[in-house]
């Protein structure tokens, strides 16, 4: 649960420092008489380093990242773009807005992308997947490769929900050709909006580097006014104030993690015995974000949902955004074929619930939680 939750003195002071001794510059680009910093470009150098990764762009939002990736790729109009049922719809919207075809395919206990569906899904218009590592959790990354790398397809890895999640020894993000992750106010660590695109290929940052500034160079030999440039692009940039507090936020994500591992871990010891819990891949480090369990009964799943309401922890996504998060709700941007495609789905995720990691809440009131659920269960 989000970085917001622990936003003190040190953001608050990196923001004074920007305005007092440093200039007070908000643009990412030159007034080079005037700033002492540029805080976007060092927020890139160290989100990449974080990640192991050889090159990351800042932009505005996890929604541009994606659409950035996709366009890096060489995703044009018409193309297919497989991703997976249990989502957010930024990742739906990305696709559609570049002119390309959405393919949904289901998910499996893991609640990520089912490597089954996702063989019988590709077809010859199939020009990039992307797996969504959901609430903390990483999809089958290994087997997803091995299907993707067998078909020349390329891979995008949606991020934005599992910041810091590891599958081995690799970083969520840094397996597939590009990874993306979101700043926004309610992700693992926030500068209020925002987002990161990974690569360790040069030829797709520099273009990812362009587009996001309307087909900038950055030419150092020229002035910014005098710029050359060989593509179009857009406005997809972030403010040097942003980069501030995501920078403190980076130094911090080490410790929200743990904090909330603390958390579900309370959870997971009084119930992993008596529920059916969420499948976690094998060699998984995940990010402790969402506890999730399924219950049939429709009677004790709404009487638990009403205990968690009542107690004030709430449910992330499952069921209180589902409408947000399951393509089988979204007939306003998905033809028929696709929302048949994401039924499955549905009815996995009517039986789920979604306990919030809340560092505003304390490691008792989870085991407190965890005793509660479990009387309820026995």
């Amino acid at each position: 649960m989000p970085g917001w939750e622990i936003i003190d003195k040190k953001e608050s002071n990196a923001i004074q420092k920007l305005f007092k001794k440093e200039g007070g510059v908000l643009f990412a680009h030159g007034f080079d008489k005037f700033r002492k910093k540029y805080h976007v470009r060092d927020f890139e150098k160290l989100a990449a380093k974080k990640f192991k990764m050889n090159y990351a762009q800042a932009v505005s939002s996890g929604t541009a990242a994606l659409k950035i990736a996709l366009l890096s790729l060489g995703v044009k109009r018409g193309d297919e773009v497989i991703t997976q049922a249990f989502n957010f719809i930024a990742t739906i919207e990305a696709i559609l807005d570049i002119g390309a075809k959405p393919i949904i395919v289901e998910v499996d206990k893991t609640l990520n992308m089912s490597v089954t569906a996702l063989k019988k899904a590709i077809t010859k218009k199939t020009k990039a997947i992307i797996p969504v590592h959901m609430l903390g959790v990483p999809a089958k990354m290994n087997e997803i490769k091995l299907i993707a790398d067998r078909k020349k397809i390329k891979i995008i890895e949606d991020n934005c929900e599992a910041m810091g999640g590891k599958l081995g020894n690799k970083y969520l993000c840094s397996i597939g050709e590009i990874g993306v992750v979101s700043f926004d106010f309610s992700k693992s660590i926030t500068c209020g909006e925002g987002g990161m695109i990974y690569t360790n290929n040069k030829k797709l940052f520099k273009f990812m580097r362009e587009y996001h500034d309307h087909g900038h160079e950055n030419n150092k030999q020229l002035p910014r006014g005098m710029d050359t440039r060989s593509i179009y692009g857009f406005n997809y940039r972030i403010t040097e104030m942003q980069a501030v507090i995501g920078k403190v936020q980076l130094s911090k994500l080490d410790k929200i993690i743990n904090m909330q591992k603390k958390r579900y871990n309370q959870l997971n010891k009084k119930l992993k015995n008596h529920i059916e819990l969420r499948e976690i891949p094998k060699n998984s480090k995940i990010t402790y974000d969402t506890f999730i369990f399924f219950i049939k009964n429709k009677l004790l799943r709404n009487q638990i949902i009403e205990i968690l309401n009542k107690k004030n922890f709430g449910t992330k996504n499952l069921p209180d955004a589902i409408k947000w998060h399951c393509s089988a709700y979204w007939d306003h941007a998905l033809n028929s074929k696709q929302i048949k495609r994401s039924i499955s789905t549905k009815n996995i995720l009517s039986t789920a619930i979604a306990v919030p990691i809340s560092l505003k809440r304390t490691v008792d009131d989870y085991k407190n939680l965890g005793n509660l659920i479990l009387e309820m269960l026995t």
